[in-house]
């Protein structure tokens, strides 16, 4: 298994995290297999997805570390452990609540936590998150975190909520170590359609966006 500072590096070497949230378990496992056909590696499965557990256990089996594997949408302290023990290599929330943040924190996986304000990050961090995810990304923007990086530079960040193929270059140019892509990248009604190869061709065209980009 990679050690914490290896699947952080690789996050940050891939770039590119899909925020899935699927409409069912058959249904999420063929949405995350056509985004690894498009070349999108980093998959955050989220809480909200139905199995979520059993869908992160079935990806581990398929595909092992070939795939950077998180769980996301956490607003349970026990669903840190139980997350890990499905498989995933990373914790994602959209919120910062101590208790639960200290249990994703204790679980010795890659952490990162929802934050927007200069003063919700800063604390974030001092928790000991790895990476604050500045939700929603939509309300601030790419100018956002170069000016939160001004005073805080020290302190990594990864928009999701907001992000598209037009404006990922600016998000990395603003100091973003990676960015997070929901609807934009796998969107759930193409899931539904049984349309898995334009998730693939959307994902290749996003892979192509992030190495551009930096």
């Amino acid at each position: 298994m990679e050690t914490k500072q290896e699947v952080l590096k690789r996050i940050k070497e891939v770039g590119l995290l899909a925020v899935i949230r699927g409409p069912s378990k058959d249904l999420t496992i063929k949405m995350v297999e056509a985004l690894i056909n498009g070349g999108v590696i980093g998959i955050e499965i989220t809480y909200t997805t139905p199995q979520a557990e059993e869908v992160v256990s079935a990806l581990k089996t398929s595909f092992g570390e070939d795939i950077l594997l998180g769980m996301g949408t956490l607003t349970k302290p026990e669903q840190a452990e139980s997350a890990k023990a499905a498989g995933a290599n990373f914790l994602v929330s959209p919120v910062c609540e101590p208790k639960l943040v200290k249990a994703m924190v204790k679980t010795g996986l890659v952490t990162m936590a929802g934050a927007l304000t200069p003063t919700e990050i800063f604390q974030t961090h001092a928790l000991g998150v790895d990476v604050i995810k500045v939700f929603p990304g939509s309300l601030t923007g790419p100018k956002y975190i170069k000016a939160i990086h001004g005073p805080l530079p020290h302190i990594e960040m990864m928009p999701t909520g907001g992000v598209s193929k037009d404006n990922i270059k600016d998000w990395f140019a603003a100091g973003a170590v990676a960015v997070g892509a929901g609807s934009a990248l796998c969107p759930k009604n193409l899931a539904l359609e049984g349309k898995f190869d334009e998730i693939s061709r959307i994902a290749s065209e996003f892979v192509a966006v992030v190495n551009a980009s930096r």
